[in-house]
C-alpha cells in the first residue's frame, strides 16, 4: 500500500522509519516525493494540495494529522471521499493535562495572585473546595470526556454540554440549544472543546457570556474563530468574567500589540494545549491503515453533515 504524508517533515521522516520497521508492506512517501501518484491510496496531511483528485486519481481517503478536520475545506473535496481525524492517546493525554492545569489555576485564583505578585501585594483570598466549583465542558467527544474524567476525580462539580444527548459517569449532561442556558448557568469555569462548525463559529460571545455566573472564567481550547475577542475583553472589563485561559486564536499568531498579549486577566499560550505525539500517533495511524485494509471503518471518520 502506498500513502503520502504532507505535514511537518521531521515527524514524517520518523513515521517513515517506524513504518519501514513495523509495517514494511506500507510505503510512506513524504511530500513532495509522492512516488507513483496512481498508486497512492491514502493522504495523511494537515492541508491537502490543490487539485487533490487530479494529483492522486485513485485516492481512497484523506487523514488529518491532528485531532480536528476543520482545517479542511470540505466543499472542495469529493463528497464521497472519507475524511478521518487523528485519535491517539498522546494527543488526548496532552489535552487532559492542559485543561486540568487551566481549571486548577483558575480555581485557585492564580491569575489574581500573579497580578498581586507584579504589584508587590501580599493578600490572601477565600479558598473554595473543588466540590464547590462548578466546571462545565462544552464538547463531549473523545477529548471532552477524557478531561471530565480527570476533573471528576479531583472532586469538581462537573457538567457537560453537547449537540446530542450523552451520558457520562459523575457528570450532569445537557444537550441542544434549548438546554444551553441551564448548562451555562451551572458553569463557574467554562471549558470550550467544541469543533469548529458553522454553528460554533462566534459562539463564545456576549450573549453566551451573560448566561454564565458573575465572575466566571473561560478556558478556550477549541478553535480560534469560535471566540468573539471584543466581547471577551468587554466581559473581563465589566467583571462578568474574572479571567480567561486562551490557547487558540484567530489569527495565529496574534499580531503585535493585540490586547491579549498584555491583559492581566488572560493567560495566553500558542496553541500548545495538545499536540500529536510522534510514536503514539504513528501507531494509531497504523491501526487505522490495517482497518482500511480489512475493509473496516477507520477510527475518527467524520460525519460530513456535522463537520466533525
Amino acid at each position: 500500500m502506498h500513502i503520502v504524508y504532507k505535514s511537518e517533515a521531521t515527524r514524517g521522516a520518523h513515521w517513515q522509519r517506524w513504518l519501514a520497521q513495523h509495517a514494511p508492506d506500507i510505503q510512506l512517501h513524504i511530500w513532495p516525493d509522492i512516488g507513483d501518484p496512481e498508486q497512492v491510496e491514502l493522504l495523511v496531511a494537515w492541508q491537502p494540495p490543490e487539485n487533490l483528485m487530479r494529483t492522486f486519481p485513485n485516492l481512497k481517503a484523506l487523514l488529518s494529522v491532528g485531532a480536528g478536520a476543520d482545517q479542511f475545506d470540505l466543499t472542495q473535496l469529493p463528497p464521497d471521499l472519507p475524511v478521518v481525524r487523528m485519535i491517539e492517546p498522546g494527543l488526548t493525554q496532552g489535552m487532559v493535562e492542559y485543561v486540568t492545569f487551566a481549571v486548577l489555576g483558575l480555581h485557585r485564583d492564580m491569575p489574581r495572585y500573579f497580578q498581586q505578585q507584579r504589584a508587590e501585594q501580599w493578600q490572601t483570598h477565600p479558598i473554595r473546595t473543588a466540590s464547590q466549583r462548578r466546571v462545565g465542558v462544552m464538547g463531549l467527544g473523545e477529548l471532552g470526556q477524557a478531561c471530565l474524567k480527570q476533573l471528576v476525580s479531583l472532586g469538581f462539580d462537573c457538567a457537560g454540554w453537547s449537540r446530542t444527548p450523552r451520558e457520562i459517569s459523575g457528570v450532569r449532561c445537557w444537550h441542544g440549544s434549548d438546554q444551553l442556558g441551564d448548562f451555562l448557568a451551572h458553569s463557574d469555569i467554562l471549558v470550550c472543546l467544541l469543533p469548529l462548525t458553522d454553528s460554533t463559529r462566534g459562539l463564545l460571545n456576549k450573549q453566551l457570556f451573560t448566561q454564565l455566573p458573575d465572575g466566571a472564567a473561560l478556558v478556550q481550547v477549541g478553535r480560534g474563530p469560535q471566540l468573539n475577542e471584543a466581547d471577551l475583553l468587554a466581559a473581563l472589563a465589566s467583571g462578568k468574567l474574572s479571567a480567561a485561559v486562551i490557547d487558540v486564536t484567530d489569527p495565529e499568531p496574534l499580531p503585535a500589540g493585540h490586547p491579549f498579549w498584555q491583559h492581566p486577566a488572560i493567560w495566553l499560550t500558542p496553541h500548545i494545549a495538545s499536540a500529536t505525539q510522534t510514536d503514539s500517533a504513528v501507531a494509531a495511524l497504523l491501526d487505522n491503515l490495517r482497518r482500511y485494509q480489512r475493509g473496516e471503518p477507520m477510527v475518527g471518520l467524520i460525519d460530513r453533515n456535522r463537520g466533525y
